[in-house]
């Protein structure tokens, strides 16, 4: 069923609830970008998904400046609502990881091609080896009903901000250099070379999350309690326990549909495969999102029941869904 002349919506028949929706893209933003980069025709497959899920959010800031600390407090308190996403990478297992729990294990030439493809946030090189953190990773933390935290540089964020992901971006930055290479030099882990090249990255760091536009949100560490609260803040968290986010609700398997206004309503059927009495709108009218991760906003309702079968249905109202009867053009 064509959307808005640039995605088809698809629903599998005999598919799990919540696999059913899928949508074919033809001539989105993503799409048109790759036309252009690959120089041939071009569609791409995202997956449907009920309700917006919460915004993935990116922390970066100099090294020094107690991002990773503040990080560990908030998947401390909030254990159920905040999740990472696993990173991929090109070199080899060290001893006891395990794919898919420590890294994505891939081949070079496998990861390139994806990076090309767009379905990397970020990605960079390390001592040889390809480090990044991919689209789909990060929705898959999403899907659980928790909000992906990234911890990456201002490069990695600047990625992320000109890709389909919509996040939220805060920038921590120190009360003064100053200070910063104060609590360098108080680790005491690194040698006089590494810290001096700490602190020259910190320097241009600082200087372009500050300036940019690039974050959202910037705050100053002086103290580590206070710039926690304003953290929870931001985020919405203080005063909030730790309660786990709702997970979509999946979708009915659908055989019979007929679509108008951008609503979709479904006839199901029942485990014997006769026409039952059940109703469903599956509304796209707010759908964002798209290639190469998940295309969200899917809302769902039950209208029915109602007469029996398609052919039976007189009236149904709700919204702008109007008498239906015989529309049934589509089937699957």
């Amino acid at each position: 069923m064509l959307l808005n002349r640039d995605r088809i919506l698809i629903l599998k028949r005999d598919s799990a609830p919540d696999d059913c929706a899928w949508f074919l893209e033809v001539d989105t933003t993503f799409v048109n970008e790759h036309k252009k980069i690959l120089n041939t025709e071009v569609v791409a497959w995202s997956k449907g998904v009920k309700g917006d899920g919460p915004k993935p959010i990116v922390i970066s800031g100099p090294s020094g400046v107690g991002k990773g600390t503040l990080i560990s407090k908030l998947m401390r308190d909030f254990p159920s609502t905040f999740g990472f996403s696993v990173s991929h990478t090109t070199r080899a297992p060290r001893d006891k990881e395990m794919d898919g729990i420590h890294y994505h294990f891939t081949d070079r030439n496998v990861m390139e091609k994806d990076i090309q493809d767009g379905k990397f946030l970020e990605s960079a090189q390390v001592h040889e080896n390809l480090y990044g953190t991919s689209i789909e990773a990060v929705e898959t933390v999403t899907d659980s009903g928790k909000r992906c935290i990234l911890d990456i540089d201002v490069q990695g964020a600047r990625s992320v901000k000109a890709s389909s992901l919509e996040v939220i971006s805060i920038f921590i930055c120190p009360p003064s250099f100053e200070e910063l290479e104060k609590r360098l030099r108080a680790r005491g882990t690194e040698t006089e070379e590494q810290v001096q090249k700490r602190l020259r990255n910190a320097k241009a760091e600082i200087e372009q999350g500050k300036s940019s536009g690039l974050f959202d949100h910037i705050l100053v560490n002086d103290d580590l309690e206070t710039c926690y609260a304003n953290l929870k803040k931001i985020l919405a968290l203080d005063g909030h326990n730790d309660i786990p986010a709702a997970k979509n609700v999946e979708l009915p398997l659908g055989h019979l549909v007929a679509e108008m206004d951008q609503k979709v309503l479904i006839h199901c059927r029942t485990e014997l495969g006769r026409p039952s009495n059940n109703l469903f709108v599956l509304d796209v009218s707010s759908v964002k999102g798209g290639a190469p991760g998940r295309t969200r906003g899917l809302n769902m309702y039950a209208i029915g029941p109602f007469g029996d079968g398609v052919n039976g249905i007189k009236q149904v109202e709700n919204n702008s869904f109007s008498a239906i009867e015989g529309r049934a053009s589509h089937y699957y």
